[in-house]
């Protein structure tokens, strides 16, 4: 597999081979091919995983509660767009998978928008935000989006002029900021709010701290192959992706080819998070797996395989809350 990282300064510029990456991929395909690697639980030192290329989600941060709560409501107020007609969950539902379950949701005005929406879950854990990797702090990306006339439209120096009317409102920020509502504070608390949105508990994680229990046979023998095919060249770290950058249709097409460098996306939750791809053009899994075989890894892949792969990525579902990522309230 040849899998692409992008140096970003500012715009996207050398492209430099992954070979740290790749090499661990070719070791685990000729580990798979000569018998040497066997599906099992991984080894353990106390709670710690050793030897994994995947590591258990930790628990969410603990900060200033009254900025968490802060960053709840603002995240649900309607306000912080220009018509006051949506709010963060119109697109990033976190009653529900994070996002939405369209294809690609729309701007004010019911166009559709150029990229499917990405999971709010988790992206804390990103080194980058968006598909096209532009952001690099979660206030960066939440200014933005608001800013943005497709998206929202409202800058927060106005959202803070509309909040100041709100009393009730207003005692929330003089409680978790010392004063009354203030654009930097926004951001702040939406952020803060955002930082909380992580998913540990998932099966996968289970298995991984050493409980033989939480997998299956088919969905171990998924993840050997995850890892023998070279999807973990890409796919790795905490985030299971998110980590770097990716050309995609390195083979074959994949899909929409602008742009053709995109963030790889984490696969924490994917099994609830369809359709998939940058434009929403794959509608199952088991229809995501099979073509990025094919376009990143110039490997047709057989239905047992994909069937295996897709039992595993849907271990990678964990809990916001007490309740799976998906389960609708």
């Amino acid at each position: 597999m040849r899998c692409w990282i992008w140096a970003l300064t500012g715009r996207i510029r050398t492209g430099l081979l992954c070979a740290g990456l790749l090499c661990a991929g070719l070791l685990w395909a000729v580990a798979s091919a000569t018998g040497a690697f066997e599906p099992g639980p991984p080894e353990v030192s106390g709670a710690v995983t050793t030897g994994e290329p995947i590591t258990p989600l930790p628990q969410a941060p603990t900060p200033d509660p009254r900025r968490v709560s802060l960053g709840a409501l603002l995240f649900s107020d309607t306000r912080l767009s220009r018509d006051n007609n949506r709010s963060c969950t119109t697109c990033h539902d976190v009653r529900d998978n994070g996002a939405t379950r369209r294809s690609r949701d729309s701007t004010p005005d019911g166009t559709d928008l150029s990229f499917n929406t990405t999971t709010v879950f988790n992206a804390a854990l990103s080194f980058r935000l968006g598909w096209e990797g532009k952001y690099r702090t979660l206030e960066s990306q939440i200014e933005a989006l608001l800013r943005n006339p497709l998206i929202m439209g409202c800058p927060p120096e106005t959202i803070a002029d509309k909040l100041r009317d709100d009393p009730a409102l207003a005692g929330e920020f003089q409680a978790a900021y010392g004063r009354g509502p203030d654009p930097a504070d926004i951001l702040d608390a939406l952020a803060t709010f955002e930082r909380t949105l992580i998913t540990p508990g998932s099966r996968f994680d289970r298995w991984l701290q050493a409980d033989v229990t939480a997998l299956s046979g088919q969905e171990v023998r998924g993840y050997s192959l995850f890892k023998s095919l070279g999807c973990i060249a890409c796919h790795q770290g905490v985030n299971v992706g998110g980590n770097l950058y990716e050309r995609q249709g390195i083979f074959h097409p994949l899909a929409r080819p602008e742009p053709a460098v995109l963030r790889v996306p984490s696969l924490r939750n994917v099994a609830t998070t369809a359709p998939y791809f940058h434009d929403g053009s794959a509608p199952t899994l088991q229809i995501a797996v099979r073509r990025m075989g094919l376009a990143q890894l110039n490997t047709t892949l057989t239905d047992e395989q994909i069937e295996a792969i897709v039992a595993f990525l849907q271990t990678l579902t964990g809990t916001y809350r007490g309740a799976p990522v998906g389960a609708r309230e």
